[in-house]
Parts: C-alpha cells; sequence; structure tokens
C-alpha cells in the first residue's frame, strides 16, 4: 500500500493481526519520529493504525515527510 496524498497531508493505514502488534508499532514510529523531531499525527483504531504527515509549521508537506515516511515503510511490520 502507497501513501495518499490529501490536502497538503499523506496518510498510510497499517493493519496488523491483533491491538498489540499496532501499539508495538506505533511505539517503534514514536521512536523515530523522536529521533527525526518530526511528530506525526496517529490515529489507532484496533488492529489499524494511520499515521498522517504534514510540516505544520509551513502548512503542506517537506522534505521532512517524505523522509520520515520512507523510514516508517522500512520498519518491516
Amino acid at each position: 500500500m502507497q501513501w495518499n496524498e490529501i490536502n497538503k497531508t499523506i496518510t498510510k493505514t497499517f493493519e496488523f493481526n491483533s491491538y498489540l502488534d499496532g501499539i508495538d508499532f506505533v511505539n517503534e514510529v514514536a521512536n523515530l519520529a523522536e529521533q527525526e523531531n518530526h511528530h506525526p499525527d496517529i490515529e489507532i483504531l484496533y488492529c489499524k493504525v494511520t499515521i498522517s504527515l504534514t510540516t505544520h509549521d509551513v502548512g503542506g508537506l517537506t522534505d521532512k515527510d517524505y523522509k520520515l515516511a520512507k523510514l516508517i515503510d522500512d520498519l518491516n511490520i
């Protein structure tokens, strides 16, 4: 599944076998976000996690968003 661009944001939904698998993923994303000093919006549903990336201080997408998206994709979920 690819990232979708909507309203100056890129978004992707990840599906998991269990709720805790999704929570483990969110924790990994949180660690990446801290390392990159770029923090996504995260929606947690039962076995789905949606990540949304935008650079709030510029009101749109920047290289930071695409870099973090790539790092998230590389997590081997």
